[in-house]
């Protein structure tokens, strides 16, 4: 029978190749591992992934989906997949086997709760516009993204865009009009699959939730200025976004969190490297924001406007310019020196108690809606020019 890792060689194994990495002693070793030697190598491995050390988790399923892993990997990493779901020993009595398309998670904390499934991810059509230097359209075009559903319970869904993983240019070059020294310097950042809103959290979406049991503070369900279930919620502080993400995942046993500024702006890019996401300009037929020139903008609206009112990126999001602020996870810092470049929120050697915004307001001129501008303020504030959009890592 051929020698098997130990467990935690195994995690590491499977966590370098999910990550991206192709060490061709790992595949070689995983493909010896699924080698059958008298209908027993399968179950064995089976067993050894199981039964891990204390605490760790293997992700398999979605992540052989959503990975640039390459086929021979993909295939290996399927027949893992699928020695643990037929695989009779050691399977706890509470786990039970999904498809190959849903989500594969083996806990072997029993202090952490399994994964729930990660339901069929739904298509949808959206609309994409791009304008020249002078706001005027030049193209206008229809995709299609997938989105996780997930039901709030009243008829009340939240859309959870799936983001494909990349690397990217972080920050403004010193020739982008308007850009800020603490937008630099310029870094490369590799990001990792993950789900993001596909709208800001909308004021009948806060309340549902609000009115789910108190994990660290109370929550006001009716925070905001401006009226409207369909409207961004606002007038949140970043403690209380967080609380909403924590009652959230209680409720869905998910784990939901605010983006990354990273993440954020990696998702708001959509693969461009232009000031907005639509081209080098914003105009009032494009987002919500404050024009400074209403010869080419139009008129100023003053208040928040329904989400999803404008073209969507090329990820099929909405409303990343303008409308609300969006809180992320990271501390205050003064620019990118020392940032971290795996896509992670940058949470040491800042300060704690002010938080990153991201995206512009109604409020907001245009300089202040472009996808590299950075604005911090005090966790503890809430302001009608204050909303949030949730991340999810399904992996």
């Amino acid at each position: 029978m051929p020698q098997f890792p130990t467990s935690n060689e195994l995690v590491k194994i499977l966590d370098r190749i999910l990550d991206g990495s192709r060490n061709e002693n790992d595949i070689n070793l995983l493909r010896q591992c699924l080698r059958t030697v008298n209908g027993q190598s399968q179950v064995q491995l089976a067993n050894y992934i199981v039964n891990l050390a204390e605490g760790n988790d293997i992700h398999i399923g979605d992540r052989i989906t959503y990975q640039g892993i390459d086929e021979e990997t993909k295939t290996i990493l399927r027949q893992l997949q699928q020695a643990l779901q037929k695989s009779p020993l050691s399977i706890p009595s509470n786990f039970s086997p999904q498809s190959t398309s849903e989500k594969f998670l083996v806990n072997t904390n029993p202090q952490k709760q399994i994964s729930p499934p990660l339901p069929e991810l739904n298509s949808f059509e959206f609309e994409v516009v791009t304008v020249d230097h002078k706001g005027k359209e030049t193209k206008r075009y229809h995709k299609q993204a997938e989105c996780l559903i997930e039901n709030l319970g009243n008829g009340v869904v939240l859309e959870m865009v799936s983001i494909p993983g990349g690397k990217f240019s972080m920050g403004a070059s010193q020739y982008e009009e308007g850009s800020q020294e603490d937008e630099r310097p310029q870094h490369l950042v590799t990001i990792q699959p993950f789900f993001l809103g596909r709208y800001p959290i909308t004021q009948l979406q806060w309340k549902l939730i609000a009115n789910q049991p108190k994990i660290d503070r109370d929550l006001n369900p009716d925070p905001s200025y401006f009226k409207g279930d369909n409207l961004p919620v606002e007038g949140v502080s970043w403690y209380d976004a967080r609380e909403f993400c924590e009652r959230l995942s209680q409720k869905t046993g998910r784990r939901y969190r605010l983006p990354s500024e990273a993440e954020w702006e990696y998702a708001c890019r959509a693969r461009t490297s232009t000031p907005f996401h639509f081209g080098k300009i914003i105009t009032n037929n494009l987002a919500n924001y404050c024009s400074q020139n209403t010869n080419i903008n139009g008129s100023d609206r003053q208040y928040t406007t329904e989400v999803g009112s404008f073209s969507a990126n090329d990820f099929g999001l909405y409303d990343m310019h303008a409308n609300v602020w969006e809180w992320c996870a990271d501390y205050q810092h003064d620019d990118y020196q020392g940032a971290p470049l795996d896509g992670s929120a940058w949470v040491d050697d800042g300060n704690e108690e002010y938080r990153i915004l991201r995206g512009g307001s109604w409020g907001s001129r245009s300089n202040l809606c472009r996808s590299t501008f950075r604005f911090s303020e005090a966790a503890t504030t809430r302001d009608k020019e204050f909303g949030f959009r949730i991340a999810c890592s399904l992996i």
